[in-house]
């Protein structure tokens, strides 16, 4: 076994949100082979197990995960060649926006400080600021439920708004290929800096978070309609409902899972018994 397996672990310090409890078992893979040992491992002895990027985008409860969490955030190494960036499943998204901007490519700048890593981001058709991975996602290679790598192409993927065929189907990212277009490179690092300057003045990135905590309703902005409703700065516990960005869940130092989904809840009722808009949670809340 080329894996070092952890037991009991605490995810919180793993989790942009900084909350949950322990997982049976921990496993933090350093290349795609250890990855498809260490997803062999535990399929063959039926142990239920998850496979993760950062954790910026997830929450898992109070009472732990009984299984195996797989971390791949070790799993890096981003190439470029005649248009096409090809990245690991571990990659950070900023790293993507990075490797393209190096090179002179443009249209990936949106992904700069999406604190997210290739793998989550192709799992929810990661986006910001008008741009979206499906937009420029060429092919993928998974291991699919029968333990084979296999090649999906884009028109395969079924991305939508935050959504993906991997939010319904057993598959695990490796590596994907990505397409770019020619740009300027001070131009594209302008726009970096740009965004990244948006996001600094206008999000609560001092505190945990889950980055939005709600998808955008059809017509509407969650975080508008969390404020039109009186709700910035409401508590359960140790989470709030940031002052400074009502579309976000903030911890403010000692919040539990269960005070996040509670406020989750909360927000979500009453923003739908006041305006009939219904918030779905954009955070992925494991079970």
């Amino acid at each position: 076994m080329n894996f070092l397996i952890e037991e009991n672990r605490n995810l919180a310090p793993y989790c942009s949100m900084k909350a949950g409890g322990n997982a049976k078992y921990l496993v933090q893979p350093k290349s795609v082979s250890e990855l498809c040992e260490a997803v062999a491992y535990f399929r063959s002895r039926d142990e239920k197990y998850i496979v993760v990027g950062n954790c910026s985008n997830l929450l898992f409860p109070d009472s732990g995960y009984d299984g195996a969490v797989i971390i791949t955030c070790g799993i890096r190494g981003i190439s470029y060649e005649n248009g096409v960036i090809t990245a690991h499943c571990g990659d950070s998204l900023s790293s993507l926006a990075r490797v393209a901007c190096e090179n002179s490519r443009a249209g990936l700048e949106f992904c700069y400080g999406i604190p997210g890593t290739v793998g989550g981001g192709v799992y929810m058709n990661a986006g910001a600021y008008g741009g979206e991975l499906s937009q420029y996602f060429i092919r993928g290679s998974f291991i699919d439920k029968n333990g084979e790598i296999v090649v999906i192409e884009n028109n395969d993927m079924d991305f939508g708004y935050r959504h993906s065929r991997l939010n319904y189907e057993e598959l695990i990212l490796l590596s994907a290929e990505f397409s770019s277009v020619e740009g300027d490179r001070d131009a594209v690092r302008a726009r970096m800096e740009e965004l990244m300057a948006k996001r600094k003045a206008s999000q609560p990135l001092e505190y945990p978070s889950c980055g939005s905590a709600f998808k955008r309703p059809a017509g509407h902005y969650a975080g508008a309609l969390i404020e039109q409703c009186g709700l910035k700065g409401t508590s359960v516990g140790g989470a709030q409902v940031s002052v400074k960005h009502a579309g976000f869940v903030i911890n403010t130092g000692n919040a539990t899972a269960t005070d996040v989904t509670e406020l989750l809840s909360l927000v979500s009722d009453t923003v739908f018994n006041e305006t009939g808009v219904r918030l779905e949670p954009e955070i992925r809340i494991i079970k």
